[in-house]
């Protein structure tokens, strides 16, 4: 029986442990940040920045939210406390349909900070934007924020600009998204603005607006 080199066994076993299931299975993302990842492979760490490779992993796009990695050949997404192992399933998209109402507008349900809101999809808007009386029925503290001031069609008022924790529309979640709150009560229907918006994909179908998350 012919015998393989000891330099091409050596390549293969290489190889092989590179793509097997078993390599992947002790690889952990333990914080994100801004250009790069602290991860943790076989026990040991590391913070990865944008553009390098460790034990395989290389960061391509990082920041406090997730991470977008090459592992291996394989495109990955990852979040904070995400465990890379063979059973890892890419995260699933999530569309949330948005029927056209009598006035031809988008209006749907939300969750703003856990609670329950009206919201308006607005593309003209660049930032969430909601009135200070449903802010302050949504629990969001805003008394020693930056302030200055819009116009509106009740004249000039103060406006505050705050970081909502967390928005969230069928399913489709974004944390800390920038809003502006406006002293009074215009707008009377939360606008949901570009500082959500630019997160998702949309789409619109024969009256019906789709919203589907990027990540």
């Amino acid at each position: 029986m012919r015998r393989l080199p000891l330099s091409l066994l050596g390549s293969l076993l290489a190889f092989l442990l590179a793509f097997s299931p078993l390599s992947l299975a002790d690889i952990k993302v333990l914080g994100l940040f801004k250009g790069a990842a602290l991860i943790e492979v076989d026990g040991q760490q590391k913070l990865v920045k944008v553009g390098q490779k460790w034990k395989g992993v290389a960061i391509l796009e990082a920041n406090s939210k997730q991470a977008v990695a090459d592992v291996n050949g394989e495109r990955m997404t990852l979040k904070v406390s995400s465990h890379i192992g063979s059973s890892y399933q890419k995260p699933a998209n999530t569309t949330v349909r948005i029927p056209k109402n009598a006035n031809r507008q988008y209006i749907t349900n939300a969750q703003i900070n856990g609670r329950g809101t009206q919201v308006l999809v607005d593309t003209g808007a660049n930032i969430v934007a909601l009135n200070s009386l449903t802010a302050r029925a949504l629990g969001i503290d805003f008394d020693d924020a930056p302030q200055s001031q819009v116009a509106t069609a009740s004249g000039i008022v103060p406006a505050y600009t705050v970081m909502l924790d967390k928005v969230d529309v069928g399913g489709i979640t974004v944390r800390r998204v920038q809003a502006s709150i406006v002293t009074g009560s215009f707008p009377e229907t939360v606008l949901l603005g570009m500082s959500y918006l630019q997160h998702v994909k949309m789409t619109e179908q024969d009256g019906i607006l789709l919203l589907t998350n990027k990540y």
